[in-house]
């Protein structure tokens, strides 16, 4: 069960950490372990193979829904995607862009349709 409520902690180096308490019970739980022991433990909400995604950081919302621009000739091009899951990190794309195709990272208000563009690393 997980908790409904989190909670801020500060870590040992003082950094701020969000948390959230999750209860679990084991089917079999090993020898020795007794009360008030830490179990770490790594959570997948969705996994697939075969995904087509970007970084999250290359979506951004407009009036058709969900866009990102990719490099087509030197040029950005706007092109609607449909977004499956998502999180802060990635999106998964089920449409609209093919593996392969370069999208622009933290597109500016400024950057147009059609707008001449370079790439840099």
């Amino acid at each position: 069960m997980v908790e409904p409520s989190g909670f801020t902690k500060i870590s040992a180096l003082g950094v701020e950490e969000k948390r959230v308490n999750v209860i679990a019970d084991f089917i079999d739980p090993p020898d020795g372990l007794g009360d008030g022991y830490r179990v770490e433990a790594r959570v997948v909400t969705w996994e697939a193979s075969e995904v087509l995604k970007v970084p999250g950081s290359a979506t951004f919302r407009d009036r058709n829904g969900w866009s990102v621009f990719v490099v087509d000739r030197g040029r950005a091009s706007q092109r609607t995607v449909q977004i499956g899951h998502r999180n802060q990190a990635e999106a998964e794309i089920l449409g609209g862009i093919a593996a392969g195709e370069q999208v622009i990272l933290y597109p500016s208000n400024q950057l147009h349709d059609g707008d001449r563009v370079r790439i840099r690393f």
